[in-house]
């Protein structure tokens, strides 16, 4: 890319070049209840499953670091009557170095692109946590963090505007 001036004689600015990259990927918690092998359900339990996403960011200590917390708190009822048979509660985080984004852009960047670069590996220990506590694997749809993200902007949007009446 050269600094020559662009067609109408400005000078275009030079785009920061972004680099990300995953530093470690881990369970921060963890928790699942069979409530089907302590209690039994009567009958054939069809499931009805329920999955809760919220979103944390945490600067590190450490230069360009940031940690992302995907959790998860998956419930699965049986359709019939609402009985609960299982319960996932999920905390998985990443810890990445990011440089070249701008600071405006910053928080989006870590709550959209971080977890979708992380969501394949949760979607497994999930997928093999149902099946290991008894249950058929359960195999996550994709998630849409972007989605996820601007429905929080808006949540956070509505409670500022509730608290200004």
């Amino acid at each position: 890319m050269s600094d020559a001036p662009a067609e109408n004689g400005a000078e275009q600015p030079q785009q920061p070049q972004v680099t990300s990259r995953v530093l470690a990927q881990y369970i921060r918690d963890m928790s699942f209840e069979n409530i089907l092998a302590q209690k039994g359900v009567q009958g054939d339990a069809q499931p009805e499953i329920q999955v809760q996403v919220n979103l944390d960011a945490r600067k590190r200590t450490a230069d360009n670091q940031f940690e992302i917390i995907t959790k998860l708190n998956i419930t699965s009822k049986t359709k019939e009557k609402g009985e609960p048979l299982f319960v996932l509660e999920i905390e998985y985080a990443g810890v990445f170095h990011v440089e070249g984004v701008p600071e405006e852009q910053m928080h989006p960047y870590l709550l959209i692109e971080c977890p979708r670069i992380t969501f394949p590996f949760l979607r497994r220990i999930v997928s093999d946590v149902t099946r290991d506590g008894g249950f058929p694997p359960l195999n996550l749809e994709t998630i849409d963090f972007l989605a996820l993200y601007r429905s929080e902007l808006a949540r956070r949007a509505e409670t500022e505007k509730a608290k200004a009446n």
